[in-house]
Parts: structure tokens; sequence; C-alpha cells
């Protein structure tokens, strides 16, 4: 197959940017919470639990993965119904409300546990949003892309992942240094909350003049939706549904260490770096998982989505104690090192998820068994990673008990690679029968 160029038309362009841009404001919204976790709510909202303050604070980020199948479903539903795009809009404007109010709920000492309760329950709006995101930007993106780059074109969206990382840390990082410690603490850790109000309304403005999918514009042309999707998904894909979550988890479990806040945690409270420079090594870090994702998409465009998957999880795999190994130096180039690093294997399993996703499900299910798949790999993966991660070293004394459970869990995504066949370029309006499992197939 020739190489695939990265040149995009007008209409392709328009198409993969309200996809990165608003995927982009999704997770800066979702990242702004998973890292203040880790930085500062502990201190503001959870310090009733005592000692256990900061277990209890990351184990809010996993409250709203339970929730996402729920947003998955209600997308998913909706989305093979009416469209991509009308969900689309809808899961940004929630998904901006949530997290601006966040940053004006009062802490603890001055509302007591209302404070909590009130934050976990924007926490849930969050995890509904992101549950119902992913799958319409991904289809979107794909289904507008030619058979022979919709790798590339998947790619864009999961881009949307590092560059909200970047801009999170960055802002966290931005305030921390104007403010100083004890007012970021205090009330300068809003501000990023806040700021979310300004982000929204360009991600409205983009995806409102972005077109709906043609591949869904077809089927809806000719009647051929499913009225109930849910029903045809776990009939007939219910396998399908199972491998895309644990292809998902083990890549999700990974790059939660840092965007579940676990490393910049673990930098600040236990090796003593300073916070603002933490984030501003993720910042670098996030770059490279942008490039690497990118690549990821590219590759699998030539070689194929699976063998492209393969690599990135022994990459991985290899990666992952060296990467502790360098984190514990406590030197800032080394962990700058160890982080661009340990995204490599991160973007390989990325990029090329969306088309890999797209051409397991016919048109009708499409929505539901993307979103569904990527909800419960979530819960599966990145949930409660920063949790488990910070009761394996509590526990054991050592960071390399982390690392154990990430190499486990990463062996089981390389596993579920073989389970699967690649069908890369498949018709996306194909005849709507049931996708089999490699062992299925003649």
């Amino acid at each position: 197959m020739p190489p695939t160029k990265i040149t995009l038309d007008r209409e392709h362009r328009r198409v993969v940017l309200a996809a990165m841009v608003g995927t982009t404001i999704e997770w800066y919204d979702f990242f702004i919470y998973a890292i203040s976790a880790g930085l500062v709510f502990a201190t503001q909202f959870f310090g009733g639990a005592g000692k256990n303050a900061l277990l209890v604070s990351f184990a809010t980020i996993g409250i709203s993965f339970f929730f996402r199948p729920l947003g998955a479903v209600i997308a998913g539903h909706l989305g093979d119904r009416i469209g991509r795009r009308a969900m689309l809009i809808f899961t940004l404007l929630l998904m901006g409300v949530s997290t601006a109010l966040m940053g004006l709920v009062p802490s603890s000492d001055a509302i007591g546990v209302g404070a909590p309760i009130l934050l976990v329950l924007l926490r849930i709006m969050q995890g509904l949003s992101a549950g119902g995101e992913w799958g319409g930007a991904a289809l979107l993106a794909v289904e507008h892309a030619p058979a022979d780059r919709r790798g590339l074109y998947g790619a864009f969206p999961q881009i949307g992942v590092p560059i909200g990382l970047l801009l999170a840390n960055g802002v966290l990082a931005a305030t921390a240094a104007i403010t100083g410690p004890d007012r970021f603490l205090a009330w300068g850790w809003r501000i990023p909350f806040l700021l979310s109000v300004v982000l929204i309304v360009f991600g409205m403005y983009i995806r409102t003049r972005v077109a709906e999918s043609p591949v869904f514009e077809e089927v809806k042309k000719t009647r051929t939706q499913s009225n109930v999707p849910l029903v045809p998904l776990f009939k007939h894909h219910w396998a399908l549904v199972i491998v895309g979550a644990l292809l998902f988890a083990a890549n999700n479990a990974v790059g939660y260490m840092t965007t579940g806040g676990y490393i910049q945690s673990y930098a600040v409270k236990t090796l003593h770096l300073d916070r603002t420079t933490v984030l501003a090594a993720v910042m670098i870090s996030a770059v490279g998982w942008l490039v690497s994702t990118l690549l990821g998409g590219w590759l699998a465009d030539r070689y194929g989505r699976l063998p492209v998957y393969r690599i990135g999880f022994v990459v991985q795999l290899a990666w992952m104690f060296p990467f502790f190994a360098l984190i514990n130096t406590a030197n800032l180039a080394l962990v700058i090192v160890a982080l661009i690093l340990f995204t490599v294997g991160l973007g390989l399993t990325y990029g090329p998820q969306p088309a890999l996703y797209a051409e397991m499900y016919p048109t009708r299910v499409r929505y539901s068994g993307a979103a569904i798949s990527y909800a419960i790999g979530a819960i599966l993966g990145g949930a409660f990673a920063p949790t488990i991660a910070e009761a394996l070293q509590t526990r054991t004394g050592t960071v390399y008990a982390v690392a154990v459970y990430l190499a486990t869990v990463t062996l089981i995504g390389l596993i579920a690679t073989f389970l699967v066949k690649d069908h890369p370029g498949t018709p996306l309006t194909e005849p709507l029968t049931p996708k089999p499992l490699a062992e299925d197939r003649p």
C-alpha cells in the first residue's frame, strides 16, 4: 500500500477539526478534575477522611466511570437513531457546564459534607458526557474519511486527549505559578474550571458548522436505522464489545497514570518535586503522546490496525519498569525522558482505535458498539487506576508494585489483539450482518 499523505481537503479539515477541538475541550474539562484530585481536592473537599484523604480523592475520579456506560447507551441509542452531530453538541455542552460549576462549589470548610457531595454529583455529569462523546467524535471523523485514510482521520479526535492533557496541565501550571502555593490551594485552582465557559463557546461554534456523517445519512435515507440498537448489538456482537473493552482497558489504565494525576501526585508528594515543574514535564510528554498517536493512525493505514496495536503493547510492556526507575531518580531531565518514552506505546495503541472500532460494527449499531466498548474499557482500565496505584504503593512501599499491575493489564490487551480480525478498508455501509471474532471466521 502506498504511503498515506497527511493532507486533507477543506471539507475533511472541517470535520477533523470539529472532532479534535470538541474532544480537546471535553478532555481538558475531564483532566482538570483528575489532576486537581491529586493536587488540591484531598485538602479542600476530603480532609475529613484524614490520612486516607488522597485515596478518597483519587477514588472520586473512578466514580464517574461507572456512569460512562449509561452515557454511552443514551448517546449511542440517539446517535444511531438521529445522528452523530446532534449528540456531539449535547455532550460538549453537558461537560462544559458541569466543569464550570465545579469551580463554584464551596470547600468543605464552608459548607461541610455538602461540598464533596456536590463535587461528586458534577463529576458524575462529566462521566455521562465522556461516555457519549468519544464514540460520536471518532465515528464522525472515520465515517467522513476515504477508506485508505480511516486510521489517520480517526487519530485526529484521539489527539484531543493529549492536547486536553497539555492544556489542563498548562493552565494549572500557569495558575499555580501566578497565584503561588497558598493562594492556589485557597482559590486559584478554581480559575481553570471557570475557563471552561470560554472553551465551550468556541467548541460549540466549531461543531455546529460540521455536516452529519455521510454514512449515517445513507442509512437514514434507506431507513435502516435500528429502533433499539442495543438489542442487535448484544445479540450479535457481544463478544466484540468485550474484546474492544479489553483493548482499550490496557491503554487506558496506563494512560491514567498521568491523565488521572497519579504521577503528578507521586512526584510532588513523595519525591518532593516542584508542582509547577512536574506539570510542565507532563505537558512536554503530552506533545510526545500527540505525535505518537498521529503516527499510530498513519501506520494503521499502511500496515493494519492490529499489527500497530501489538507493537504498541510490546513497547508499553518493555518500558514499564524502566519508566518507574527513571521517575524515582527525581531528576527532572530523566523524569521528562521517562514520560516522553512512556507515551510511545500509548500513542500506538490509541491512534488506530477509532478505525478499528468503526470497522468492527455495522452502521446501525456502530455508535452504540464503539461507545459502549470504550466506556466498559474505561471502567476496567482507567476508572480506578490512580486509586489502585496509590493503594499498591502505600501498602508495599514501592512504586514497582504499580509497574507489575500495569504490565499485567498491558499483557491482557496484547492477548486481546489476537481475538479479533482486522478489516482495514471494509465498506462502512456493508450488509448488516454480525462481524465474527477471529475464530468464527474461516
